[in-house]
């Protein structure tokens, strides 16, 4: 075959430092474009981008050259500094040192948009660290509870 062609969708999941509320309703929706636009600089399509006051869930098309490891870090580390120049009061901002990155396939992708559009309603009556264990096992990812909110 004289051509490789791929197409590689991720799911990602991300909390503020300490799980701090720190994205109020008020920018949020300034935040999640922040990060679609580091995502575009990086060649990586933000398919939708959202969450509540203390993380972010991502759908995300990847190429694949770019390791799944660094598509996560680009968006992190440039909007985590993005964040702390663009918003006032905000200068301490910082995504926790870890994440959850899950693929997904192209069937599946109208249902995580809506899962990542429903964020404010799900976490009504589930808490993020529930919803983060809930991930990790329905994905059959191996952890230890111990290091998961460290």
């Amino acid at each position: 075959m004289a051509n490789t062609y791929s197409q590689i969708y991720f799911h990602i999941v991300f909390s503020t430092k300490n799980r701090a509320d720190l994205i109020h309703p008020d920018i949020e929706e300034r935040v999640w474009a922040y990060m679609a636009g580091v995502a575009k600089h990086h060649g990586i399509t933000p398919i939708h981008i959202g969450g509540i006051e203390n993380h972010v869930h991502g759908l995300i098309g990847s190429p694949t050259p770019l390791a799944p490891s660094l598509a996560v870090k680009h968006i992190k580390g440039d909007s985590s500094y993005g964040i702390r120049r663009e918003f006032a009061a905000m200068e301490d901002f910082g995504w926790q040192d870890g994440y959850g990155i899950f693929s997904v396939s192209k069937s599946a992708i109208p249902s995580v948009v809506e899962y990542i559009r429903n964020q404010r309603k799900h976490h009504e009556r589930q808490s993020f660290e529930d919803e983060y264990i809930e991930l990790l096992k329905l994905h059959g990812v191996d952890y230890d509870e111990k290091y998961l909110f460290d």
